[in-house]
């Protein structure tokens, strides 16, 4: 028991190491004006290089992650339907589809889906 501690406590060790020797090469020595500003065939930028971030982009993102993970919980679903009781499959299938639809509905309320605007 002892020494499973101990070796845990050398591999905690090593890593440790291993990062803050990583951190401190990984560094650069000096801060160039030119190597940090955003390249334009040499010329000064006309304006700002970094565009601010929709927010739309981010909400479809994330609704596509939500229907994304629904069709991976939804396959195994119909694989295990012979092995199953039916009658807790279908309450359990039933469930699920209606807590997705009440989703999609909220969505569709707060106009995440409106694609004009």
């Amino acid at each position: 028991m002892f020494s499973i501690i101990l070796i845990a406590l050398l591999i905690l060790l090593i890593t440790t190491v291993v990062m803050f020797l990583a951190s401190i090469l990984s560094k650069k020595a000096f801060i160039d004006r030119e190597k940090s500003s955003p390249f334009e065939c040499g010329f000064d930028p006309k304006s700002s290089s970094r565009l601010p971030f929709s927010l739309r982009f981010f909400l479809i993102t994330i609704i596509f992650l939500i229907f994304d993970v629904e069709i991976a919980l939804i396959l195994p679903m119909i694989i295990i339907l012979k092995f199953s009781n039916i009658m807790i499959w279908s309450t359990t299938a039933i469930l699920f589809i209606l807590i997705l639809l009440i989703g999609l509905y909220h969505e569709w309320n707060q106009g995440m889906l409106n694609w004009s605007n």
